[in-house]
């Protein structure tokens, strides 16, 4: 069962060390700082300025549409005060212009209880140490055939893991998108007919960096975890 042991062994090892390699790629690309999004998507910053006369270019059709609508008032046409639509669309033309510095103190403010995860001082995360310790572990218990127990616990704690990290980095994508698609949110809000789409808008990005927020901080228990285990793995 020697040969047995051994190979169980080494591609455990193999497993851990290729999730050593996935965990520091992804981890390096979490967080609320949209730098890594545009070293992959360097287009987005170039459209994220379509986006914005885009967005100015809605508000102001949808300000001469609902303007020109007050006029079949006696037709019974439904339309907006006139007022408070102009107001309206001054404030929301102003908020897709300078949407950029809205959205990044938006993700400044997310970003500092992400920072304060990730620099929380915790134990070095590495697998093929925890690997050893649970074969060792295992082979105190027994001999042979139960060392395929620890090559079947370290592939579903692979996996978990793996999932947990792309799932994390899906998040940061899609808050990305979130982040350069703002304007053509932002012009939703102009009109009472599509506000409710600007308010959802609101909702996603703000549960999106609370998200990311809380998959740091399920990164962070789990390092700990492995890290308490390969200190003291008796006691646990």
């Amino acid at each position: 069962m020697g040969i047995l042991d051994g190979i169980v062994e080494w591609i455990a090892e193999q497993v851990m060390h290729g999730l050593d390699l996935v965990s520091t790629s992804v981890l390096g690309a979490l967080g609320c700082d949209m730098t890594v999004f545009l070293r992959y998507f360097p287009a987005a910053e170039t459209m994220y300025k379509i986006f914005v006369a885009l967005a100015i270019g809605l508000i102001l059709l949808n300000w001469i549409w609902q303007l020109f609508k007050n006029f079949g008032l006696g037709a019974g046409v439904e339309a907006e005060d006139p007022v408070k639509l102009s107001i309206r669309s001054l404030l929301f033309i102003l908020l897709a212009y300078f949407s950029d510095d809205i959205i990044n103190t938006v993700l400044a403010i997310g970003g500092t209880p992400y920072h304060w995860i990730m620099d929380s001082e915790l134990p070095a995360l590495n697998f093929a140490s925890f690997n050893s310790v649970l074969l060792t572990i295992i082979g105190v218990c027994a001999n042979g055939a139960v060392a395929l127990i620890a090559l079947v616990l370290v592939l579903i704690l692979a996996w978990n893991y793996l999932k947990l990290l792309f799932e994390a980095a899906e998040r940061y994508v899609l808050l990305g998108v979130l982040v350069y698609t703002a304007p053509i949110a932002f012009s939703m809000g102009a009109s009472q007919t599509t506000s409710n789409i600007f308010r959802s808008w609101c909702r996603m990005f703000g549960g999106q960096v609370f998200l990311l927020i809380m998959n740091a901080w399920c990164l962070r228990l789990f390092t700990s975890m492995v890290g308490a285990f390969l200190a003291n793995p008796l006691s646990l």
